[in-house]
Protein backbone atom coordinates (compact mmCIF):
# COMPACT_ATOMS: atom_id res chain seq x y z
CA UNK A 1 0.00 0.00 0.00
CA UNK A 2 1.27 3.51 -0.75
CA UNK A 3 0.27 6.66 1.11
CA UNK A 4 0.85 10.08 -0.42
CA UNK A 5 0.72 13.29 1.58
CA UNK A 6 1.29 16.16 -0.80
CA UNK A 7 1.63 19.88 -0.18
CA UNK A 8 1.45 19.65 3.61
CA UNK A 9 1.87 23.38 4.20
CA UNK A 10 2.53 25.24 7.44
CA UNK A 11 4.78 27.92 8.91
CA UNK A 12 7.83 26.90 10.93
CA UNK A 13 11.22 28.17 12.04
CA UNK A 14 13.77 26.43 9.83
CA UNK A 15 17.05 27.91 8.63
CA UNK A 16 20.41 29.22 9.74
CA UNK A 17 20.14 32.89 8.85
CA UNK A 18 19.29 35.21 11.77
CA UNK A 19 16.03 36.34 10.15
CA UNK A 20 15.02 32.71 9.59
CA UNK A 21 15.49 31.97 13.29
CA UNK A 22 13.19 34.83 14.31
CA UNK A 23 10.19 34.41 12.03
CA UNK A 24 8.40 31.28 10.89
CA UNK A 25 8.35 30.78 7.13
CA UNK A 26 6.26 28.68 4.79
CA UNK A 27 7.35 25.04 4.62
CA UNK A 28 5.87 22.39 2.32
CA UNK A 29 6.34 18.67 2.94
CA UNK A 30 5.60 15.86 0.49
CA UNK A 31 5.62 12.26 1.66
CA UNK A 32 5.32 8.97 -0.15
CA UNK A 33 5.50 5.83 1.94
CA UNK A 34 4.92 2.15 1.42
CA UNK A 35 3.76 -0.33 4.00
CA UNK A 36 2.02 -3.66 4.26
CA UNK A 37 -1.63 -2.87 4.90
CA UNK A 38 -3.45 -4.89 7.52
CA UNK A 39 -6.90 -3.96 8.73
CA UNK A 40 -5.78 -3.91 12.36
CA UNK A 41 -2.42 -2.20 11.64
CA UNK A 42 -3.06 0.56 9.13
CA UNK A 43 -1.35 3.97 9.07
CA UNK A 44 -3.66 6.89 9.72
CA UNK A 45 -2.57 9.55 7.22
CA UNK A 46 -4.07 12.38 9.30
CA UNK A 47 -2.02 11.27 12.31
CA UNK A 48 1.10 11.07 10.14
CA UNK A 49 0.56 14.56 8.69
CA UNK A 50 0.09 16.04 12.16
CA UNK A 51 3.17 14.16 13.41
CA UNK A 52 5.32 15.71 10.66
CA UNK A 53 4.01 19.23 11.20
CA UNK A 54 4.42 19.05 14.99
CA UNK A 55 7.95 17.66 14.70
CA UNK A 56 9.19 20.39 12.37
CA UNK A 57 7.52 23.17 14.34
CA UNK A 58 8.83 21.90 17.68
CA UNK A 59 12.37 21.10 16.57
CA UNK A 60 13.14 24.40 14.80
CA UNK A 61 15.76 22.78 12.59
CA UNK A 62 18.62 24.88 11.24
CA UNK A 63 18.90 23.03 7.91
CA UNK A 64 16.21 21.37 5.83
CA UNK A 65 18.67 18.50 5.39
CA UNK A 66 18.69 18.04 9.18
CA UNK A 67 14.90 18.06 9.25
CA UNK A 68 14.75 15.51 6.46
CA UNK A 69 17.13 13.03 8.10
CA UNK A 70 15.54 13.43 11.52
CA UNK A 71 12.04 12.94 10.11
CA UNK A 72 13.07 9.66 8.48
CA UNK A 73 14.18 8.31 11.86
CA UNK A 74 11.23 9.67 13.82
CA UNK A 75 8.59 8.53 11.34
CA UNK A 76 10.04 5.01 11.07
CA UNK A 77 10.24 4.65 14.86
CA UNK A 78 6.62 5.76 15.27
CA UNK A 79 5.14 3.94 12.28
CA UNK A 80 7.05 0.63 12.36
CA UNK A 81 5.21 -1.01 9.46
CA UNK A 82 6.74 1.36 6.87
CA UNK A 83 8.94 -0.41 4.31
CA UNK A 84 10.10 2.69 2.40
CA UNK A 85 9.66 6.42 2.60
CA UNK A 86 10.36 9.34 0.29
CA UNK A 87 10.37 12.80 1.87
CA UNK A 88 10.66 16.21 0.27
CA UNK A 89 10.82 19.46 2.22
CA UNK A 90 10.48 22.77 0.39
CA UNK A 91 10.96 26.37 1.42
CA UNK A 92 9.10 28.25 -1.34
CA UNK A 93 9.63 31.78 -0.03
CA UNK A 94 13.31 31.77 0.97
CA UNK A 95 14.43 33.03 -2.46
CA UNK A 96 12.36 35.43 -4.56
CA UNK A 97 13.10 33.68 -7.85
CA UNK A 98 12.67 29.96 -7.03
CA UNK A 99 11.56 27.29 -4.57
CA UNK A 100 14.24 25.43 -2.64
CA UNK A 101 13.73 21.76 -1.78
CA UNK A 102 15.60 18.75 -0.44
CA UNK A 103 14.42 15.17 -0.82
CA UNK A 104 15.55 11.67 0.05
CA UNK A 105 14.34 8.11 -0.24
CA UNK A 106 15.01 5.28 2.22
CA UNK A 107 14.08 1.66 1.68
CA UNK A 108 14.02 -0.25 5.00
Amino acid sequence: MTIYIENLTFDAVIGILPEERLSPQKVIVDVQLNYEYKKDAFINYATLAKFIEDDIKKSKYELIEEALLSLHVRIKSSFFQISSIKLKISKPTILDYCDVSVSSYINY
